[in-house]
């Protein structure tokens, strides 16, 4: 297993109220990963509390927990588990979302690697206007060589 530790730093770039806090925020992320035969787990943990900004603005103290599990099966197929779980500790917001889905991945020729999955997440704990009940999280993948195989 490795684990590595590390700050994190947002800036408020977005220049409409909807398009973000308007707050300086600091605080750090943790990863720690665990290769297996059978697939992978990891667990992302991140965390931070704003210390400067627009006044008018809404503190900011969130932390997001994002266990994975990848679960590797025949034919480059795959199980997923990867839901996101939010902490607004300032407005005692939450969703504890709980996800399951699958994916593939095709080697084409070339070197070109195309991966998609799909995972369907239902909140087994919220609280908080706007928190979801349900959604779905579908991602398209595609990883192209650089250079010429020789």
């Amino acid at each position: 297993m490795e684990v590595a530790v590390g700050p994190q730093f947002t800036f408020p770039t977005g220049s409409e109220t909807l398009t973000g806090t308007g707050k300086y925020q600091a605080g750090f992320a943790t990863l720690a990963i665990a290769p297996r035969k059978w697939g992978i787990g990891r667990a992302l943990v991140t965390w931070q509390h704003s210390f400067a900004g627009d006044s008018s603005r809404t503190t900011q103290h969130n932390m997001q927990v994002q266990p994975l599990v990848i679960y590797i099966l025949p034919r480059a197929w795959y199980l997923r588990s990867t839901a996101t779980m939010n902490f607004d500790f300032a407005q005692s917001h939450f969703v504890v979302p709980l996800g399951i889905g699958a994916g593939k991945v095709w080697l084409l020729h070339r070197g070109t690697t195309i991966n998609a999955f799909a995972e369907p997440q239902f909140s087994v704990a919220h609280d908080g206007t706007g928190q979801p009940q349900f959604h779905v999280f579908a991602g398209l993948n595609l990883q192209f060589p650089i250079g010429k195989k020789k």
